[in-house]
This record gives structure tokens, sequence and C-alpha cells, in this order.
């Protein structure tokens, strides 16, 4: 009985609850679809016939509700169309105060660069100057006429800063009163790697650099002839203490050129001899690398490199092809360093001059046997000489260099203390002139070099027979003095 009333009770609360739910719509995410309306609630007599039949199969599992497509909730979430929430109003109107001045102020700033750009080439196409031209070397009829011509012409020189040497002549010209044309009027180029010098590496030493057998005949006799030029692809740190070996003194190494005063051509190191101010009709550039004379194969005279044998003599077999150029003075050298590329220069030569003395002797024996002695034919003595054909012109001014060497040679074994006392007073000399501080170092990048030492002695005079090979010191020049303008100018 008990039981019955409990199972009544807790009935009425089930039907009670579910009214209210009834009532109270469900929350959906879309309100197109809703839930179909609860049944009605039963009558007390269903209820009561209800219990009866869960009383009587109380084993029996309430039914799940079916589910219908109209009653689950839609999942089908699409992105909103940016078309459809447009509002009308523009972008500019979103940006800020700060995003317009920034705006404005990147227009203004592209406007300037702009006019920049165009009044600099208006300035570049501008009329060539005296001073303009003077540096260039030209004259108003060659430098180019045009305006667009002109500004070509001075952009590429503003590009080809990097790649061009550092000074438009490398050489300084030659005064008549420094050198006769009679003295010297040829340039020898002379290149560093592979040629007078190599780079040898051993077990017991590491690298070390080799100089190449006769190096030192090869400067000091040719010196005669040529101007001596070094000519490497060096760096001047790298290679003045090798040339400083090789020509202590300073006797026959006119001028030094390092990598520096090369020039980049197709992404090589050239030599180009048109920054040399030298003519090119007399000048001869020896080296083993031909991409380095690309600008002027010509003038250039390729040959083996030395890799460190001992035995070498290359460097002394191409003495007598330099000096018989020196000796015979042609016109134009390039014509006769051309017939010799890609040939032995040295083995080539050798056979030319020997053909050269053949005919010599031909000819004297032709001139000899032609002329009579009628003095010694009327006592029956023959007019054919048994002496030897004289020396070429060739041998005569080959035996007087070799003579003058062998002089010089004895004069500097002779005086070497003086000489050594020379070089040790010239590194004082600038040891004094060297900055000490950061102050003295700007001074001197301001073109206001340090004084030297007023306690420094001056060098020794030269002795007897030494004054041909050194000249004497030039004195310093005054200091130009400040001129009082007259009152006529």
């Amino acid at each position: 009985m008990f039981s019955a009333a409990s199972k009544c009770v807790s009935r009425r609360v089930l039907v009670q609850s579910t009214r209210y739910l009834a009532q109270k719509p469900p929350k959906s995410p879309n309100p197109s679809s809703t839930f179909p309306p609860p049944p009605p609630p039963p009558s007390a007599t269903q209820n009561h016939d209800a219990n009866e039949t869960e009383a009587s199969v109380p084993s029996e599992q309430p039914k799940e509700p079916v589910l219908t497509r109209s009653s689950v909730p839609s999942l089908d979430f699409s992105p909103p169309d940016p078309t459809e929430q447009r509002t009308g109003a523009s972008s500019r109107d979103s940006l800020s105060s700060t995003d317009r001045q920034r705006r404005a102020f990147a227009r203004a700033a592209f406007g300037l660069f702009t006019l920049g750009i165009g009044l600099q080439v208006a300035y570049m196409g501008r009329e060539w100057e005296l001073e303009e031209l003077q540096m260039k070397k030209m004259t108003l009829n060659n430098a180019p006429a045009g305006r667009w011509e002109r500004t070509k012409s001075r952009y590429s020189e503003m590009f080809s800063y990097f790649s061009d040497p550092v000074m438009p002549e490398l050489l300084p010209p030659r005064t008549a009163a420094q050198y006769p044309p009679s003295a010297k009027p040829y340039t020898l180029l002379i290149s560093v790697d592979d040629l007078i010098v190599t780079s040898t590496w051993d077990r017991q030493h590491g690298w070390r650099t080799a100089k190449r057998p006769g190096v030192d005949y090869f400067l000091a006799y040719l010196s005669q002839f040529y101007e001596v030029v070094i000519f490497t692809t060096q760096y001047s740190y790298t290679a003045m203490p090798i040339l400083d070996k090789l020509d202590r003194y300073n006797f026959y190494i006119e001028h030094r050129l390092f990598r520096e005063h090369t020039r980049s051509h197709n992404g090589e190191v050239v030599k180009d001899l048109s920054y040399l101010n030298r003519d090119l009709s007399k000048v001869i550039l020896l080296d083993t690398h031909p991409e380095h004379t690309a600008t002027h194969p010509d003038n250039a005279l390729i040959i083996p490199g030395w890799k460190g044998d001992t035995k070498d003599n290359g460097l002394v077999a191409m003495i007598p092809f330099l000096e018989s150029i020196a000796i015979y003075k042609p016109e134009d050298v390039r014509p006769i360093l051309k017939a010799y590329q890609g040939q032995n220069i040295p083995l080539e030569y050798a056979k030319r001059e020997a053909e050269g003395k053949q005919k010599h002797i031909e000819n004297w024996k032709q001139n000899k046997g032609s002329t009579s002695n009628s003095f010694g034919s009327f006592f029956g003595v023959s007019s054919r000489s048994t002496q030897n054909a004289p020396p070429t012109y060739l041998e005569q001014k080959r035996k007087e260099a070799q003579q003058q060497y062998l002089e010089e040679q004895a004069h500097i074994a002779k005086n070497k203390d003086y000489l050594e006392s020379l070089l040790k007073h010239e590194q004082d000399v600038m040891a004094a002139q060297a900055p000490s501080n950061l102050w003295e170092m700007i001074e001197t990048m301001r073109g206001n070099p340090k004084v030297p030492d007023a306690n420094i002695p001056p060098p020794p005079p030269p002795p007897p027979g030494m004054g041909f090979m050194i000249p004497p010191p030039q004195p310093a020049p005054a200091p130009a003095q400040a001129q009082t303008p007259s009152k006529s100018s």
C-alpha cells in the first residue's frame, strides 16, 4: 500500500516537470528550426493503467525518442559574406591622422627624390670645363659633344671608381733634364709572382720566398738600358719587403706599382698600360699570366713561370733579346714583340742572332777580299788578312755594357759601408716623420706632416767615385711667404 502511494507521488512530480518543460521552448542556434510541441499529459485513467503496466513489466526499458532532421540544430556555419557587411564608408576615412601624415611625408620625399635625380642628370650634361678636360687629357674636338654623351661619360666615371687604378697617371712624367732622349728611352715592366720570386715550402722552414737564379744580374744589367718598373698584382704591404730585399739601395728599380694600380676588367685583374703615362710604342711588359695583359697584348711577353728550380736560367736567357732592342732602338717595339709571341724567345732569338753573325762574317770576307793593297802586291805580299772578323755592333755595345756593370758592382762593394750608413739615415728620418699619436696622424692626413727632429745628423757625404750613382740631396723648398697686394692691384 505504501509503495503504491509513493509511486503515485513520483509519477505526479514527473508529470509536473514535463509540463514545465513543455511550456518553456528550448534554445536553438537556428531560430527557423523548432522542436515540435510535447504530447498532452495523460489522464488519471491512463496514468493508472500505465502504473499497472509498468508494475507488471518491470524489465522493459524506456524507448529512446526518435530525432528527426528538423529537430536537430544546424551545424552548418559558413563565413560571413564581406559584401553584406559593407557600410559604404571609404578606407580613407578609416585611416588615423598619424597614417595620413606618414603617407603625405612619403609622397613628398618621393617627389623631392625624383626632382633631385632630374637636377643631377641635368647637371651631369653641362658643358666641359677646362680643368676637367685637362684631367681627362682631352680637347673639345675629341671630347663627347652631346648632352646625353657628356652625361654618360660622367656617370661612367662615377661607377668606375672601384674598378680603375687609384690615380689617372701611374708614373711621373719624364722631363728632358732628368732623362735625355738618348738615355733609357724604353720602359720595362716586370712582374713579381713566379717571374723573379716564388713561394716554396719544406718541412724544416715552412713557407719561404725564394729568389730566382740570376735575378740580381738581370735587374742590375738591364737597368743600364731600361727604365725598370716593378708592376705586380700583390698589395704594397706584401710586395714592398720583397722589393727592398731585391734592390736594397734603390739603384735599379725606379718605380713600383702594386695591386691598387691595376684595373678590373671582365672580372680579372688587368695591368692597363693606358694609365702608365708613357709612350706605348716603347713599353715592354714581362709577365707569366696572359690574363694580366688582356688590354695590351701587343706590349707583353708571356714567359713560363718559375716553380723553384735552382738550375733555372730562363730569366738570364731573356737578357740578349731585351738588350738588343735597347741597343738598336726601334721606333715601335710592338711589331717585334708580336713576332716572338707564342715562341721560345731565348732560343728563337739566339738562332736569328747567329744568322746575323754569319752574314756579318760573309760580308766582311767579301769586302776584305775585294780590297787590294798595291804596296803589298808590289812586294808580292797577299792583301788578304788572316785576322778574324771584327765584332758586330751588337757585340761591341754588349761588351761595353758588361764592363759598365762590373765597374758598378765594384763601386758598390767598395763603398758598402757608406751605403749602409745612408740607408740607416733614411730609416731614421722616416721614423722621425712617422706620427706618434692620434693628433699627429690627423694632422698628417690633413697635409701637415710632422717636422723631423733637428737633432738627426745630416747624411754623410758620398765618397769619391759614388757621385755618378747617388744624386746629391736636394734642399727642401722654402715655405711660400704671403705677399701683400699692391695698391695698383
